[in-house]
């Protein structure tokens, strides 16, 4: 068995425990607070096949938050295994939950890293491509434009595996300067323009026609 089929069927299992909670409620009713944990553990489930599958569900930035809620209730959990006058079968139940969502915790956090290609558009991987391309054969990229009530320059350049963007913009009068890292060439795409008047057309336009990247 490899790592993905593995993976998979982990997905599998717990979707498995999804589906038994929710026939267990509606044969015996349940309270809100068994509702809401079973509402909880599906979203966890979405998030587990997403990241197993490689593909982008919902919003990237409601994953690690969910990621902090499985975690505080790993800790609210053990501190009752230890503090709380429980018996037997719920001291059993309240440790088994806790053990189950460490790794739901762990994969959900790393599923919510924007900095990842699953989460890009089709036009920020072809970007992502386009820069990368470039960048094999230039040390540095940087292109400045002034748009409207904007200015603003952006220096590209690879460290190693990951992508450095220095930017400096100027609107209305206010200049403002920083530095992103990104691990994925479409997040970097996705950065400059968003936040910047800047496109990715505009390094293409740069260094395939003036001469310094033949076409």
């Amino acid at each position: 068995m490899n790592l993905e089929r593995a993976y998979l069927l982990l997905c599998g299992f717990y979707t498995l425990l999804i589906l038994i909670g929710a026939i267990a409620l509606l044969m015996g009713g349940g309270s809100l607070l068994a509702m809401i944990q079973l509402g909880v553990g599906a979203m966890v489930v979405i998030g587990l096949w997403g990241y197993f599958l490689g593909r982008g569900f919902m919003n990237p930035r409601m994953w690690r938050p969910l990621a902090g809620l499985l975690a505080l209730g790993i800790v609210v959990q053990l501190i009752a295994v230890f503090t709380a006058d429980l018996s037997g079968a719920a001291m059993t139940w309240t440790l088994t939950t806790a053990i189950f969502s460490v790794l739901p915790m762990i994969f959900l956090y790393r599923y919510g890293d924007r900095d990842q290609p699953l989460w890009a558009s089709p036009e920020e991987l072809e970007g992502g491509k386009v820069l990368g391309e470039l960048l094999e054969d230039q040390q540095e990229l940087m292109v400045e434009k002034q748009a409207q009530d904007s200015q603003a320059t952006v220096r590209v350049r690879k460290d190693g595996d990951a992508y450095l963007a220095s930017v400096e913009r100027e609107r209305e009068g206010n200049v403002e300067a920083f530095e992103e890292r990104f691990n994925c060439p479409a997040t970097l795409a996705f950065f400059i323009e968003k936040f910047t008047c800047i496109s990715v057309g505009d390094f293409a336009s740069k260094y395939t026609n003036d001469g310094t990247h033949p076409a």
